[in-house]
């Protein structure tokens, strides 16, 4: 029984020592940040005659946000013999209709649009990018999804870039049009400006690897020609082509001063789905690439942190190991007699190294972007928690993706929601709840039960540990449950 017990111990001890490993990459990142910040990128020269663009947009199922998408792309700042716009339409419902009358509208205007209706959805979103890029008539492919705006000016201020015969990929920053509208849109908010802020800067600049976000992005034709095109084996052929491009040669330029705002899920199982893909699609690329990244001749810097890149998801499940484990673990170590004074000796550097340098990183990542930053701090452990309590979904994600087990490409439903009076509740589309809110509300109880204990043993210094699982879990299982019966929160009205 000893044994066993220190079997536990130890087992826990190495989970949360791989943690502080993935907490030590982020800060690692930032410092690298910082260290290059004031590299400063600029065109090689300008193009005397502007070449040919073509503008892609992959839709499948959007009716309330592509007459938005459209009417901005058709204000871009570029002559309109030299655009072309693709709508790219997977549609099975109204808006293809929708589409069908805005391509005529545009038409109508001069614009040279494209319509390209596909039945069968085969590759998804790549099959229906590559559909496009065979017919495509420009030099360059600029990738916007439906709930986008490119902005007016993106094209002068990025197109001069590609001067530079290396360059094969330009990434824009994105903003986020509905970043107030509720909690969880705040928490999603911290997520993505901590990787467009600080993970995509402190890799272009430095000269590691950093990936295509699937939108609000330009690449060369050939660039794609070349790195074999676009693939469907993988949910995230954005971060596939991105890692096989680099893997050839070319060259990826970040311009995190044009940015371009999109929409972001303001429904708890949506955003699930998104992250379920996002997690999934990154273990599958790495599990594709990762061989042929260490046999390639780059530098052994650039692979070992592109080897934390593509595998950071495996957090994950690691995660729901170490929450399983807290409450044994610690029974098992005051039975053990080890006080509390020697748990925060063992247990305080491992944590910090998990979390204090993952909170660090987010506060940075606003405090560059943000006047009010110290306001938006304060939601940084809310979103830490969320992270947690995403673990259940995200888990499920990186076991599919090691074993390759084919989901459909589901893709994240928008409703045009973009001020506090904007509601999605009659709206048409949903995310889909599935049986995981039940383990997540049961992973919350018992992070409550666990905390109930810290207290009886008068271990009050690990509470603060605890709290953001117990909130984690508790939070996105209710707005799980809730939310696919639309009963809260629908409005801003709602939001902390």
């Amino acid at each position: 029984m000893f044994a066993l017990k220190v079997g536990f111990i130890i087992l826990y001890y190495l989970i949360l020592f791989v943690c502080a490993v993935y907490g030590i990459h982020r800060f690692f990142l930032l410092c690298l940040y910082y260290k290059y910040k004031r590299v400063n990128v600029k065109p090689k020269g300008s193009f005397p005659i502007l070449p040919n663009v073509t503008i892609q947009l992959p839709i499948f199922n959007e009716m309330y946000v592509v007459e938005r998408l459209l009417d901005a792309t058709s204000t871009i700042d570029y002559p309109k013999e030299k655009m072309e716009i693709q709508v790219l339409d997977d549609s099975t419902d109204e808006t293809s209709i929708i589409l069908k009358k805005k391509v005529d509208e545009l038409r109508r205007k001069g614009y040279s649009v494209t319509y390209i209706h596909r039945d069968d959805r085969k590759g998804y979103k790549a099959g229906a990018l590559d559909e496009g890029f065979k017919k495509a008539t420009g030099e360059f492919t600029a990738i916007f999804d439906a709930d986008f705006v490119p902005q007016k000016d993106f094209l002068q201020k990025t197109i001069h870039y590609f001067t530079d015969e290396s360059v094969g990929m330009i990434q824009l920053r994105w903003e986020h049009m509905n970043r107030n509208y509720s909690l969880l849109t705040r928490l999603q908010s911290i997520f993505i400006d901590g990787h467009f802020v600080i993970d995509q800067a402190a890799r272009s600049r430095s000269g590691r690897f950093f990936n295509f976000n699937g939108t609000a992005g330009i690449w060369r034709k050939s660039c794609i020609e070349r790195a074999g095109g676009w693939q469907h084996d993988t949910l995230t052929e954005d971060l596939d082509l991105s890692y096989r491009a680099q893997l050839d040669g070319w060259r990826f330029v970040y311009l995190p001063d044009v940015v371009t705002p999109g929409e972001l899920p303001v429904e708890m199982n949506s955003f699930k789905s998104q992250q379920h893909r996002w997690a999934k699609g990154s273990i599958q690329t790495g599990r594709k690439l990762l061989p042929k990244l260490w046999r390639s001749p780059i530098p052994l810097k650039i692979k070992l942190e592109a080897t934390l890149h593509l595998t950071n998801n495996l957090a994950y499940i690691l995660l729901i190991a170490l929450s399983i484990l807290m409450l044994p673990v610690t029974l098992i170590r005051f039975d053990l007699g080890m006080g509390w004074y020697k748990l925060l000796i063992i247990d305080l550097p491992l944590f910090i190294a998990a979390t204090l340098t993952v909170t660090v990183f987010f506060i940075c990542s606003q405090k560059e972007i943000c006047k009010n930053w110290i306001e938006r701090a304060f939601f940084i452990p809310l979103a830490i928690a969320l992270s947690i309590g995403l673990c259940v979904n995200n888990a499920r994600a990186v076991l599919e993706g090691m074993f390759n087990n084919d989901t459909e490409f589901l893709r994240t439903p928008k409703y045009r929601i973009e001020t506090a009076r904007d509601t999605w509740k009659e709206k048409k589309y949903k995310g889909t709840r599935g049986a995981f809110p039940v383990i997540e509300m049961s992973l919350g109880i018992y992070f409550t039960i666990t905390i109930i204990v810290a207290i009886i043993k008068e271990n009050y210094l690990t509470i603060p540990f605890l709290i953001p699982f117990q909130f984690g879990f508790l939070y996105v299982s209710s707005m799980s449950i809730l939310q696919e019966y639309r009963v809260w929160p629908l409005s801003n009205k709602d939001k902390l």
